[in-house]
């Protein structure tokens, strides 16, 4: 059976970035239009050996990074781990995901342009909860404080082969109210959940989970974010600032000095005001 990303792995992870746009476009209004909120469900999402590579890769031991969740109902017997303090192989595939293909299928899918990945992965990479643990329902933080960024999208891709519904472990999507249980997906091999991040997007497994001794519950996490265009409050919305070095010819000054001036002018003088301006300046040369 085909994948839902047709990655190739014989050249690196490849994955035409228009191809992918168009394959997000195509489920884009199975997407938007979901109750309770925006998602997709989308099975066989990587091809099998990449998926396959993504499970091989999930470290076993415990690493220095390890972020390790005992919070009761916020988190327990959950385990998380940073990409980048895993092998080369499992490396590569976050790259991937952090990559322009990936964010061209998640624009089309979802609408949302302008997505951008986290590099430090804050909150994702890969997870694990042993027997015993759960997640309550929530909505996810919204706001990068490292990175000023608004989280848009969440991507969970799940790694457990031959999962049985005894287990437990599905994730459950609430209504907005919080009201009712409107869907639970069991935590299948390369199966995909996608959704937008937003105040009242209701989610977790809060059941502890039933899985015999030395069975565990994995999954890969991603985020995506869009930059706030309040951000033009703080920093002024100006081009490529020129400066001439000393001992310039004094043709570089005097131009240097001329694309300063066009660049105060364009944050200062209105609009209207500055066409006139540069209308001028036409005539004159």
């Amino acid at each position: 059976m085909s994948s839902v990303l047709p990655i190739d792995m014989g050249k690196g992870l490849a994955l035409d970035y228009r191809l992918a746009r168009s394959i997000g476009e195509e489920l884009s209004a199975q997407y938007c239009f979901a109750e309770p909120f925006a998602h997709i469900v989308l099975d066989n999402f990587l091809p099998e050996e990449v998926a396959r590579l993504a499970a091989a890769h999930f470290p076993a031991e415990s690493l220095r990074s390890d972020k390790v969740f005992d919070m009761g109902y916020a988190g327990l017997h959950k385990r998380q781990v940073l990409p980048e303090d895993c092998d080369a192989e499992a490396r590569k595939l976050f790259h991937f995901f952090n990559s322009r293909p990936m964010l061209e299928f998640l624009e089309g899918l979802s609408s949302i342009q302008g997505l951008i990945p986290d590099p430090y992965f804050v909150g994702g990479g890969y997870h694990e909860t042993t027997r015993g643990g759960k997640l309550g329902v929530h909505a996810d933080f919204r706001i990068n404080d490292q990175l000023h960024l608004h989280r848009r999208m969440n991507v969970i891709i799940y790694l457990n082969e031959n999962w049985s519904d005894d287990y437990g472990g599905f994730l459950e999507l609430w209504d907005r109210k919080m009201t009712a249980r409107q869907k639970a997906v069991a935590p299948l091999f390369n199966r995909c959940v996608v959704f937008n991040t937003d105040a009242d997007s209701y989610h977790g497994h809060p059941d502890p989970l039933n899985t015999p001794e030395g069975v565990v519950r994995r999954s890969i996490a991603l985020y995506y974010y869009t930059a706030s265009r309040s951000i033009y409050d703080e920093v002024p919305k100006t081009s490529t600032i020129y400066q001439a070095r000393p001992g310039d010819s004094q043709q570089n000054r005097s131009e240097a000095w001329q694309l300063r001036l066009d660049q105060h002018l364009r944050q200062w003088v209105p609009p209207a005001l500055l066409r006139h301006v540069f209308a001028i300046r036409r005539r004159i040369k």
